[in-house]
Formats: structure tokens, sequence, C-alpha cells
């Protein structure tokens, strides 16, 4: 007899299970996909989009008909608490879902005050939808006045947002002032070839970058730093970490230091085997991992191997995270900044490598006719 497995997110960690779905259907089990939208933006490619080096369809999946065309049912909604005991989930709609075996993928959040996120002219990096929104806007401002901009954060996502931000405004001829904000000390875990080509690169193009400053306050579009400086903005890029949801705490299942549900060796809660998970909103029992795209990517043939293995009664396999992540950073004027083992390089073949990675991502599962 078949069972019901519902995927909650459309995360990178799940494409993979998404693209594959017959394999749950033509077993006789029932596949009901859960996700806030239609469309999942890939965030490995987001600052390109604020830039205009990428389309909006060259960087997003379109979920409903990925998992329609796959026999599987779609519910556009936000899966708001697990019920683990009953094996349901509880839907912002009030609806419910009963589940035999669940996965989990929803994700982060810029995990910052409403009073702040109220702000006409803040911006979080994610959703990454944001991004395309922030695009639109500046080239409306661009028409009339110059743009004054302030990001708000000193790790990559900082960095890309600030460059790419500079390559649109060159972009529409127009004129900025653009401020990254980086807290103590940009970068602070990365290697120092890594910073000194980032704050060369920015530098050069009159991105400005302010270290040992945090943002105490935001008043009336103008940032408030810990120095006293005020820097007047018409848009401000929040990119200040992320975090999981509280979906799992309040849940009650058990979670890591940052609130991430705690999954083992095979992406699997540790108390209840029949709930998966993967990508950033896990917190992975036996060591932490980086919120970077990489292992969420590595973790989808192990979640379609373990789920399908759950509801057909096979052996589970483990997820063993590499030891050493490529980083490459997209600075928006065709150039990327590489870190990879004891190595540091960039340039335009940097980019080269980047975009060229991120295109045979996005191809393995943007399948024919399947654009958003």
């Amino acid at each position: 007899m078949g069972k019901h497995l519902v995927i909650v997110g459309a995360g990178h960690a799940h494409l993979t299970v998404l693209k594959n779905l017959k394999e749950f259907t033509n077993s006789g089990h029932d596949v009901t996909v859960v996700s806030t939208s239609s469309l999942h933006y890939y965030s490995g490619m987001g600052p390109g989009m604020l830039s205009g080096i990428y389309r909006p369809d060259e960087i997003r999946f379109n979920v409903k008909k990925l998992s329609e065309d796959r026999g599987a049912a779609f519910v556009e909604d936000k899966v708001v608490k697990v019920m683990p005991d009953e094996r349901k989930l509880e839907l912002q709609s009030g609806n419910q879902i009963s589940y035999d075996a669940i996965s989990l993928n929803t994700g982060s959040f810029v995990p910052l005050a409403e009073p702040l996120r109220a702000h006409k002219s803040v911006v979080t990096v994610k959703p990454i939808e944001n991004l395309l929104k922030a695009n639109r806007k500046i080239i409306e401002i661009l028409k009339t006045q110059d743009l004054k901009a302030t990001v708000i954060g000193g790790g990559p996502t900082g960095v890309e947002v600030s460059g790419n931000l500079e390559r649109l405004v060159r972009n529409e001829s127009g004129r900025c002032r653009i401020t990254l904000v980086a807290g103590t000390r940009l970068l602070p875990q990365f290697k120092a070839g890594v910073r000194q080509r980032v704050l060369k690169s920015l530098g050069g193009r009159n991105v400005q970058v302010m270290e040992g400053v945090r943002m105490s306050a935001i008043k009336d579009g103008d940032v408030e730093l810990s120095d006293g400086t005020v820097l007047k903005n018409d848009i401000i890029f929040m990119a200040i970490g992320v975090k999981p949801s509280r979906l799992f705490e309040d849940s009650g299942l058990p979670t890591g230091p940052d609130g991430g549900m705690l999954v083992n060796q095979f992406l699997q809660s540790v108390t209840h085997p029949e709930i998966f998970g993967g990508g950033d909103c896990i917190s992975f029992e036996p060591r932490p991992l980086a919120k970077v795209g990489v292992y969420a990517v590595r973790q989808n043939p192990i979640l379609l191997h373990n789920l399908l293995s759950t509801l057909n009664g096979h052996e589970l396999q483990q997820f063993v995270p590499q030891k050493s992540v490529l980083l490459a950073l997209n600075m928006g004027d065709g150039t990327a900044i590489v870190d990879w083992h004891s190595m540091v390089w960039g340039g335009r073949l940097g980019f080269a490598m980047k975009d060229y990675i991120d295109r045979k991502f996005m191809r393995a599962f943007q399948v024919s006719g399947e654009l958003g």
C-alpha cells in the first residue's frame, strides 16, 4: 500500500527530489509539495540579478509545474507547525496535511526586528525576490536623482550586493554613494588574501567600506552608526546573516544552537525518523555546517535516496559533508574572487568559472517548458 510523502519548501536541497518525483509516484506513493511560492529563486545568482547580469527567468525554477508534471499535488501555502505525534502539518491557511514521511527545506531569513523591517527604504537580502524588487526601485530612482545606498553586513552577501549594486548604477549611467557597513571587520572568517582583493575591488569603484562600526538605528531612512556617523539613504540592504525560522522550536522538535532542526548523519530528525530536512533550515548534529548552498546541493541525492528508502523499507545513506568549500564572490564587474583550499585568486576567469557552475546547476533543473 502506498504512503504519503510531503515535501515542504523548494530550496536547493530538494531540487533532485522534485525532479525525480516519478520515482515515488511510480512506486505507488502519493506526493504533495508545499511551497510559499510557485517559483523558487537560486540564491547563488541573486546578486547578479540585482545588477542585471542575469534575467529573473534565468535564476528561478517553476516549482508548481515541476511538481505537477511529475504526478505530485502542489499546494501554495506556508507550514506554520509540525505535529509529529499526529503526523500532520498545520498550514497558514488553517488547513492540515497528514503525512507518512516529510522532508523540510524551508530555508532561512534575515533576523530583523519588525520596526526596522517596516521602513520603506529597507531591503532584506532574503527572500531573493527582494533583490528583483530593489533592482526596479533603483532604476526608477536613478531616472531623477543620484542614489544614496547603504549595505549593512560584512559577509559574502554584503560584499556581492555592494559590487553588483555599483554595476547596476553604472549600467543605468547614474551616480551613487554606496557604503558597506562591515561591522567589526570585513569577511572576518576568510583568508587575508580574500579580504585584500575585496577591498581593492570595491575601493577601486568608489564603494566605501566602513570597518569597526555597526548600525545602531534607522530613523526616517537615515542609518545611524555606532561612531555617531549618519548616512542618508534611498535604499538600505540588510545582509546581517540568516537563521532558520521558528517553525521547529514552535513544533517542539529538537533544534541546534541556531534554531535549525537537529538532524543526524542521515539528514533525519534525531527524534522522529520519518522527518528529514536539508539546507539552511537544519542543524547537522555530527558537526556545524556553514549556511552555504554547496552543502544543500550535496544533500540532494542523499535526501532522494533516504526518502525513497524510508517509504520502501530500505537502508539509508549517510551525508558526508566535504571538508573544503569553494567560495566564488561575484564582484559585479565581470570578475569573481575565488577561495579554494589554500588558493585565493580572481579576475574574469574566476567569474567565468562561477558563471559556468551556476548555469550548469540551473540547466540540471530548469527542464524544458518549466521556466517561470
